[in-house]
This record gives structure tokens, C-alpha cells and sequence, in this order.
């Protein structure tokens, strides 16, 4: 059977159809969303909850807890953890991939709503929740800044004009501000005074409750005439609350600003926001903008910036704005660097082909397939609602150097039987026939490699998924092409050779050089045929190799990208406050401000505690600069580490963030145990003992029970007797210390908060306790300190929970040339010997997914090598034929590892993606090999050596073309070209390497394995035969 007949003889349907094809694929090019990576949905839910001034212990087990109880009971929860701070709880909900996030957040909804009778009852809101994806950082930051308006000023405007036009937006999931500082009036009481005028701190806050309120007037209806009734309930200012009236004394009133002073003031005075640039440092509200999971990015940030641009006409004067980050040009710069070296390759692969061919007319027919293969592609995306980003880019670019194999075989067989004397008919009828077979064992025993990356799980399963399908439709649209437009061309566009015609000059070098290569080849091949047992203990030895290689490697996750940006967490001494952080802050601001490479940065002090700060820090491009962020971040290191005071953490973000927890790091040892002082402990000793491993840098501890806390003892007995209970007690340090939310004023446009709290000199000092009253029923003042004594004791500014269980998580950073592999080996090892019993230790974020990844990894690379011998052995019906063409993956993974070594580069996914490519690629020499051979010995009757030499020098010309033309096709991945290169080039050089390392050797490991299986199998007959009973 011909497969290839029907379109020679219908050449019309032939090129309409394969029209059809390109003008779909051109149509949906135009139509696919721009991105840096494959959408990765991660569903994450993320829950937060506030009780002002209650203690990070307080948080954890009145808060936390009972929520995480509710949520663990959720279908589909792949993990959680949770976050608490001094009035804040944020308890982060991960599903497994395969769960619904909108139906996830309705059981989260009702679970909140289940917990809420456990929760504490003077919590000012119930518990919120948003739908998050960590995998999806903002892809733009615009700061807005001003000298004439305050923060607060600043901020209203951008709240109630600005983030509705960009929300608006399509494509935006949202747009939010970072470290939000709203305003809010502050009342700022003076105990002193207020004990003076015999006035409870709990009768400001009644006063401040009943004193603004806004509740409905109702109406008058009259004959003809309805009024609407309302009073002047509310107190919209700083001032009108200093003239509220608290109580009254001997007949006169006692205002607000007689025992202290309200003042203009934020929600959170413990954070501080600066934009840091070359001209110095400014205050600022900064916007982050995030985009909808599967929106194209470059559309968006393209929108969101003319959006601005219209905004920004009706921005007051006195407002600058200024875009600090926009990810969409990093983007663009890295697609279309991708898509250079999709045209780079496609002009070497074509280039190879003509090399070995040396005519335009030959070249131009396999040349034809690549750009329609790689077009026809973009349709089956589309299909698929895939993005053009780096993955499904590079997948095409390194498709480009083997998607020309099946047509140059297809035409390498028709153009061998042209000159030997048939017509390009005639040839390309018998050529196709004879070949069919080949092109469908190559092109499906190629497609069924990539089937298993389908099927990976986690992460790196969706990371890789459009890689695989897109890799997939393209082999198989090229081999489709193969079998019907490539005889079709050759029939009509070859020449006819006889023996007048004159080939052109380079035609015939290019033939003198090839026929002295098979000459040499078959002179060593038969050398090679007449040592057999010592070509098998050389492919024996290579196959030992490979596994040595592999267990001496060092072994990564994703490789780190350079995207002109990266962060520095900072973190006081363990005894600091906001003030001391903020100052010893302002100069790390001075060092990155000087710093020429560097064009801005995004500077936050209290965040997530309030001597924690954050740094976010723009590049310049990367072709303006000549050191890369590693090396930007590697010189600065020594010089932020010296300022006193300050530990400063800054790592280069990888390109996809697994886990949401906030980290000092980019990797996390997370310990966990239901005793928090067992855990602090065990904790401390970790951290000491990673602090020793020589490849790692930043180790820092998210447990640190060395903040210094001030316990209140009650003396129940002394309060009861003076009628006082500690309720009340605990009502007065909440009022006095804790930011209280006492009431709300509403404006049309937006609502604003009213604290109350004692003056900034009552809070520096615990001696200040002591001029603290509280009121007992008697109306008298009682002394604090006269119910109460004072200890010091050391607790932590954070508790975090892991499941249901108090956690620590030690983040570190790897120092440059380090392995993560390296490090997971060394930290695990550290743990088995530190840990006691009752304390369990695991990695989280980007290790725990890289240990997942390369554990499933080796049974993937088995899997694939199975259905590859199962379609192989059902295409041949033999056992025996697979494993011979098999033979070559050893030297191939050899090879791989063996470059990837050289260049000191780690086996991460990308390298191990490339390696499970080459079992695919250069198993196709062997199918040509072996194909032939047996095709030899059916028809001509000649032994397994005789066949198997004829048909490698035979099938030496496409051999070499196809493997060369895959080599050319991926030397630009290789050499790291372009925007993001970096993180491509492992993928290049483990397949460039393993093709060279592969390519000459299976050229002779191949045929002997062919002969030595076969005489296996002559000598099992005989046995079989001598066995068998006499007839």
C-alpha cells in the first residue's frame, strides 16, 4: 500500500489542502495571547482575619485555629498554612490542580461561616478571603508620589480614581495597592491627664462610639411636600473630635482634647514606603497590577499604560507617576528573541539540507516542510488555548531541527532512485512506497516520547503540558506533510538526470566529499562488524558511565532567569523597633541608589512585621548592562551585609513561584511539631547548623523566640476586691496599646478609620505601664501596677502553622555555582542528625516541587523508553528489533551529561526534558538502519551482516542529514541566545551533546547489536530445533 499515491496524482487537493493548513495556522498566530511562561492556575485561596493588638499567639490559637479546623475538612486541600502576626492571622489554602477554584471558594466560604461561633466576638469584621494565584506575580508597578499632598492624600486619589480605570481593564484580575496607608484620625490619650480629670480610658471609647454615628433620619411626608430628615451625626475631622465631650466633671465638660489630641494621622503608622531612584528618595503609594490566569500580558500592559495615559490628564499637578516595572517588555523582548531563534534555525536546518543535497530544487522540498509544520502548529494551540511564551516557543524552535527528518528521508530515497536513472515520477511513486513504512515507525515512535510529559503531574506537568502537545502536532504534522506533499513535490520539481546532464560545480564536491565519508564509514564499520564483543563491552562502559554521570551531577530545579529586577528582605535585630528599622533601612536606600545598573526600587519598612522590611529593585535592560543580576546581587551582597543593625537577604526570584509563603529565601526547610518550645529549639539548632553548610548564604529562621514581650500578672484576689475584673483590664491595655478601631467615619467616595491608643510617649518604655489607670465600678482610678506586676519574657513577632501544627520555616539562598540538589542532600543529612524525636522536618516552595519532579522523572524516562519498544515491537512484530535501535540511549544520555559537565551546568528540567527528547531523536538513525536491513534481507536473501552494512552505507547520507540538521536546530538554544536565554540553554546543549556525543557511535553500536541479536536468535533455533522430538 502507497499512502503517498493519491497525492501525486491529485497535486490541486495536495496544495489546497496544505494552503488550508497555512492560512489557519497564520490566522491563529495573529490571535494567541503573549506570555513569559504557560498559564500555571495554581489554586490558592487565601484567608485573612484581623483582631487589632492581639498577640501573634493569640491570633494562632483563637484565630487560626478553629479556621484551619473548618478548612481541613475541605475535598481537595493539597496544603495549607497560615501566618500570624500582632493582629493579623493569613492562612493560605492550597488545592490539589485538579480542583475547581470557584467551587473551592464556595466551601471555603462556608467553612468561615461554620467557624464564625468560635471565633472571638470583638474580631471588628468577620474573615475575608480572595482567590490567589502564586505562580501569577504582578506584571506591572506604577508608584505615584507628591510634594505638595500627603500619602493619605495621595492614596484617596489613586483609590477612588485610578484603581477603578485600571481594574477596568480587560484582562486585569486586579489592580491593588501595596502596603496600604489610608487615612485615619488617631486619638492620642495622655493618662496623666486623664487621671487628673478622674477619666476611664473606657469612657473615651464609649464617648468616641455614641459620639459618631451614622444611622437614617427617615422622612417627613407631608400633603404635597416629603422631606428626607438627617443630623449631623458624624465627626468627618481631626478637630471635631477634639471638641467631643467625653464626660462631665463638677458641672463643666471634659473634651477630647483635654486629656490628649486627635490627629490626622493612617491605619498603619508601622510601615513606610519610599521610591528609591538615582535623584534620591521620595515617598510614594504604589500600584501592582495583576493579570487574569491565560490574559495575554503584553495586550494587557500595552491597554493598562494607554489607560494611564488618559488617567493621567485629570491627575492634580501635584501628583507625579512615575512606571516603576513593566514584566510585558521583559516579555516581548524574550518572545521575540525566541522568535529569532526560530528563524535562525529554520535558516540552518535548510542550510544543512542543502549542504548535503547541493541543489535548490532538492532543498527547497524537505526546506518547505519546517515552516509548514511550525505554522500548522499554531492552529492546534489555539485550539488548545495555549500562549506564545518561552516553553511553547522553544518547543517549535527545537521541533525546527527535527521535523525536517521525515521529509529529507522521504526525499533522500526519491532522489537516489532520479540518479539512478528513474524518471522524478516514477522515483517518487516506488521511493514513497518503499520509505512509507520508515517515516511512520520514525514519526510515531517520536510522538509516543512526549506522550508521558502529558501525563506529569504538579507543577512541572502544566509548566511542560503546552510543550509537549505542541511538539507533538508538529512532528506529526510533518510527518503528514512528508507522505503527501513532499513526493507531490518531488514528482513535479526534480529533474530528470541522464547521462548529459552536467551537475553544478558545488553538487559535485559536495558528492566527492560524501562518497569518500561512506567509503571511510564502511571500511570502519566492517572493522567495527569483525570486533563485535569488544564494541559491546565499549557500549557496556558507556552505559556504566551514564550512570556515574548521573549519580555525580549536580541537579537543579528551574534555572534562575535574568528578568532586570530583584528583591531584598530586611529584618532588624531581635530587640528592634519600626523606628530603629526604618533608619538603618534609609541606608540600604543609599546603596542601591548609587548604584548605576540599577533603575529604581520599590522600598517598604514593617512589612510583614514591623521590623521586617522589603525591597523590590528594577534593572536596566540587560543589553544595558554587562553584569547580570546574579553578578549585580553577588558584588552588592558584602556591602549591604556591613550595615550594623541590618540583616539584609537579597536572591533573584526564580521564573515560577511554587508556594506562597512569604520567605527571606528562595528555599524553605519548613519543621513542624504540636510542642512550640520543643520547636523553637529544634528550630534554633537547624538554623545554626545550615549557617555551617558551605553553599548556602541568608539562612534565617521565621521562629526567633528572642523578641522581648511584657506579661501583665493579674493579682485576681487585689482586683476583686477593688471591683475590677480582667476583662476590664484587658478592655484598658487593648484601648491604650492594641490601635483600637473604635468607630468609622463614611464620606460619599470612601469610608475611614478612627483609632484610639495612648501618645507615642506612654508606648516607648514598659515603665509607662505603670501611670496607666483603670476605672472600677466604685467610679475610682486603680493604678495598673497596683493589681498587676510586670516580667519580661522572650517570644517570636510571627506563629505559623503548617496543616494544623506550629511551624518554623528556615529560608536560605544558594551561593553562585551551588546546586539546589546539592543543598536539598546536605540539609536533609543535617536534619536526620539535629532533629529530635516529635519534631518532622520538610522542604516546601521551589525544593519540594524539584524533589516531586525529579523523582517522577527516572519513572518517566522508563516509561517513555517502554511505549517506544512497545510501539516499536508492535510496528516489526519482534522482540528483538526494538531493543537493537534502543541500543543508542545510552551514548546519547552519555553525552548529555557528559556536555552538561563541561559547561558546568546543572541537570535541572529543562536538561532532563532534553535527554528524554533524545530518545526519541536518535533512535530515528536505528529505524533507518534497521528498517532498510531487513528490508535487504526479505528481498535479496542476504545475511544480518551482509544487510546491515549495505544498509547503513546506504542510509548514510540521511542519517547524517538528519542529525546534523537537528544539531544546527538547537545550537542557538545552546549558545543561550537571547532574552532569557539562560534558562534555555541547558535544554540545548544536553540535546546538541548527546547528538554529537551519539551520533558517530551508534553508526557502528547499532549494526553490531543488529548482527549479534540476530545470531542470538539463529542459535536459540537450532537449540530449538535439536530439541524437538524426531518425527
Amino acid at each position: 500500500m502507497n499512502i503517498s499515491a493519491i497525492w501525486i496524482r491529485r497535486p490541486v487537493m495536495t496544495i489546497l489542502i496544505v494552503v488550508s493548513l497555512l492560512f489557519f495556522g497564520v490566522v491563529s498566530y495573529r490571535q494567541l495571547p503573549v506570555d513569559f511562561l504557560p498559564n500555571v492556575d495554581y489554586p490558592t485561596i487565601q484567608v485573612k482575619a484581623s483582631l487589632p493588638g492581639a498577640s501573634p499567639e493569640t491570633m494562632a490559637s483563637s484565630v487560626a485555629l478553629p479556621l484551619e479546623k473548618q478548612f481541613s475538612t475541605i475535598d481537595g486541600v493539597d496544603s495549607m498554612s497560615s501566618s500570624n502576626t500582632t493582629g493579623s492571622t493569613t492562612i493560605t489554602i492550597t488545592f490539589s490542580l485538579s480542583r475547581n477554584i470557584d467551587s473551592a471558594a464556595q466551601d471555603v466560604s462556608s467553612a468561615i461561616s461554620a467557624a464564625q461561633k468560635r471565633l472571638p466576638a470583638n474580631m471588628p469584621s468577620p474573615p475575608s478571603y480572595v482567590k490567589t494565584n502564586p505562580a501569577e506575580q504582578p506584571i506591572m508597578y506604577y508608584v505615584f508620589t507628591s510634594k505638595t499632598m500627603t500619602m493619605p492624600q495621595v492614596q484617596d486619589y489613586v483609590e477612588t480614581s485610578v484603581l477603578p480605570a485600571l481594574s477596568s481593564v480587560e484582562g486585569v484580575s486586579q489592580a491593588q495597592i501595596f502596603g496600604s496607608q489610608r487615612y485615619a484620625v488617631r486619638l492620642r490619650m495622655d493618662p496623666d491627664r486623664m487621671a487628673a480629670r478622674n477619666v476611664g480610658i473606657d469612657e473615651v471609647t464609649t464617648a468616641l462610639e455614641k459620639g459618631n454615628v451614622n444611622l437614617p433620619g427617615g422622612t417627613l411626608s407631608g400633603p404635597s411636600i416629603a422631606y428626607s430628615v438627617d443630623s449631623t451625626g458624624q465627626l468627618m475631622k481631626a478637630t471635631d473630635y477634639n471638641k467631643l465631650v467625653v464626660s462631665y466633671r463638677n458641672g463643666n465638660p471634659i473634651r477630647i482634647q483635654d486629656i490628649g489630641q486627635a490627629t490626622d494621622s493612617t491605619e498603619n503608622e508601622f510601615m513606610h514606603r519610599s521610591l528609591i531612584t538615582s535623584k534620591g528618595r521620595s515617598d510614594g503609594v504604589f500600584v501592582a497590577i495583576s493579570k487574569q490566569p491565560g490574559a495575554n500580558a503584553v495586550q494587557i500592559a500595552k491597554d493598562v499604560r494607554n489607560k494611564m495615559a488618559m488617567v493621567q490628564g485629570a491627575i492634580p499637578k501635584g501628583i507625579n507617576v512615575t512606571l516603576l516595572y513593566d514584566r510585558s517588555q521583559f516579555i516581548q523582548a524574550s518572545v521575540k528573541d525566541v522568535q529569532l531563534t526560530l528563524l535562525l534555525t529554520i535558516f540552518l536546518v535548510i542550510a544543512v539540507v542543502f549542504t548535503f543535497l547541493g541543489s535548490l530544487r532538492a532543498t527547497l522540498i524537505p526546506g518547505i516542510t519546517v515552516p509548514l509544520s511550525l505554522v500548522g502548529t499554531f492552529a492546534v494551540m489555539k485550539l488548545a488555548g495555549f500562549s506564545l511564551n518561552n516553553i511553547s516557543l522553544m518547543s517549535l524552535t527545537l521541533a525546527a531541527g527535527f521535523v525536517v527528518d521525515d521529509a529529507v528521508v522521504v526525499m533522500e530515497n526519491i532522489v537516489r532512485r532520479v540518479e539512478a536513472g528513474e524518471t522524478p515520477r516514477e522515483a517518487a511513486f516506488a521511493g514513497s512506497r518503499e520509505i512509507g513504512f520508515t517515516v511512520l515507525s520514525m514519526t510515531l515512535s517520536l510522538v509516543v516520547v512526549f506522550v508521558p510529559i502529558l501525563f506529569m503531574s504538579g507543577i512541572v506537568g502544566r509548566l511542560f503540558n503546552e510543550f509537549a502537545v505542541s511538539i507533538t502536532a508538529a512532528i506529526l504534522l510533518s510527518g503528514f506533510i512528508s507522505l503527501t506533499l513532499t513526493p507531490m513535490m518531488c514528482a513535479y520539481i526534480l529533474k530528470h538526470r541522464n547521462g548529459k546532464t552536467q551537475a553544478g560545480r558545488f553538487v559535485r564536491v559536495s558528492e566527492r566529499v560524501f562518497e569518500r565519508a561512506i567509503r571511510f564509514y564502511g571500511r570502519t564499520l566492517a572493522l567495527s562488524l569483525a570486533h563485535p564483543r569488544k564494541v559491546l563491552a565499549f557500549t557496556l562502559s558507556v552505559f556504566l558511565l551514564a550512570g556515574f554521570l548521573f549519580t555525580r551531577i549536580d541537579k537543579g530545579f528551574i534555572p534562575s532567569q535574568d528578568m532586570d529586577m530583584f528583591i531584598i528582605r530586611t529584618q532588624g535585630n531581635d530587640r528592634s523597633s519600626f523606628d530603629y528599622l526604618a533608619s538603618h533601612q534609609r541606608e540600604l536606600d543609599r546603596i542601591i541608589a548609587k548604584e548605576p545598573d540599577i533603575k529604581g526600587a520599590l522600598s517598604v519598612v514593617g512589612t510583614p512585621t514591623y521590623n521586617k522590611g522589603f525591597m523590590f529593585v528594577t534593572l536596566k535592560d540587560r543589553a544595558e548592562r554587562k553584569e547580570s543580576v546574579d553578578q549585580i546581587i553577588a558584588r552588592l551582597r558584602p556591602e549591604i551585609n556591613s550595615i550594623p543593625g541590618l540583616r539584609a537577604f537579597p536572591y533573584n526570584p526564580p521564573p515560577i513561584t511554587i508556594g506562597s509563603r512569604q520567605t527571606f529565601g528562595v528555599g524553605q526547610y519548613t519543621l513542624t511539631s504540636p510542642d512550640l518550645n520543643l520547636l523553637a529549639k529544634a528550630a534554633a539548632a537547624m538554623e545554626n547548623r545550615m549557617r555551617t553548610l558551605p553553599g548556602l548564604t541568608d539562612v534565617n529562621s521565621s521562629l526567633e523566640l528572642r523578641t522581648p514581650k511584657i506579661i501583665l500578672d493579674i493579682d485576681r484576689d487585689k482586683a476583686s476586691a477593688l471591683g475590677l475584673t480582667a476583662d476590664q483590664i484587658q478592655d484598658a491595655l487593648y484601648s491604650s496599646y492594641a490601635d483600637r478601631l473604635v468607630t468609622t467615619i463614611y464620606t460619599p467616595s470612601n469610608e475611614y478609620d478612627v483609632y484610639l491608643d495612648l501618645g507615642k510617649s506612654f508606648q516607648s518604655d514598659p515603665s509607662v505601664l505603670s501611670r496607666l489607670y483603670v476605672k472600677a465600678a466604685s467610679g475610682t482610678l486603680v493604678p495598673l501596677s497596683t493589681i498587676t506586676k510586670q516580667r519580661e519574657v522572650l517570644s517570636s513577632l510571627s506563629v505559623n502553622h503548617s496543616g494544623q501544627l506550629p511551624a518554623a520555616t528556615i529560608t536560605y539562598n544558594l551561593k553562585p555555582g551551588y546546586a539546589l540538589g546539592t543543598a536539598a542532600d546536605e540539609i536533609r543529612s543535617a536534619a536526620q542528625k539535629i532533629l529530635p524525636a516529635g519534631v518532622t522536618g520538610f522542604f516546601e516552595g521551589n525544593t519540594s516541587a524539584f524533589q516531586s519532579s525529579f523523582a517522577n522523572m527516572g519513572f518517566l524516562l522508563f516509561v517513555t523508553i517502554f511505549i517506544i519498544y512497545v510501539v516499536l515491537g508492535i510496528l516489526y512484530e519482534s522482540f528483538i528489533h526494538p531493543v537493537t535501535i534502543l541500543t543508542a540511549l545510552p551514548l546519547a544520555g552519555a553525552g548529555a551529561l557528559i556536555f552538561l559537565m563541561l559547561f558546568h551546568m546543572e541537570l535541572d528540567i529543562y536538561s532532563y526534558v532534553g535527554i528524554i527528547m533524545l530518545v526519541g531523536i536518535v533512535k530515528k538513525n536505528g529505524i533507518m538502519m534497521i528498517d532498510f536491513a531487513l528490508e535487504l534481507a526479505k528481498k535479496k536473501g542476504l545475511s544480518s551482516r551482509d544487510s546491515i552494512y549495505e544498509a547503513c552505507q546506504i542510509r548514510f547520507r540521511p542519517i547524517m542529514m538528519t542529525t546534523m540538521a537537528a544539531v544546527f536546530g538547537t545550537l542557538p538554544i545552546a549558545l543561550g541566545f537571547g532574552t532569557g536565554g539562560e534558562s534555555r540553554q541547558p535544554l540545548g546543549v544536553a540535546v546538541v551533546g548527546g547528538l554529537i556525543f551519539s551520533q558517530f557511535l551508534t553508526l557502528y553500536v547499532t549494526p553490531v547489536f543488529y548482527v549479534w541479536f540476530d545470531q542470538m536468535q539463529q542459535k536459540l533455533a537450532k537449540k530449538r530445533e535439536n530439541l524437538s522430538p524426531q518425527g
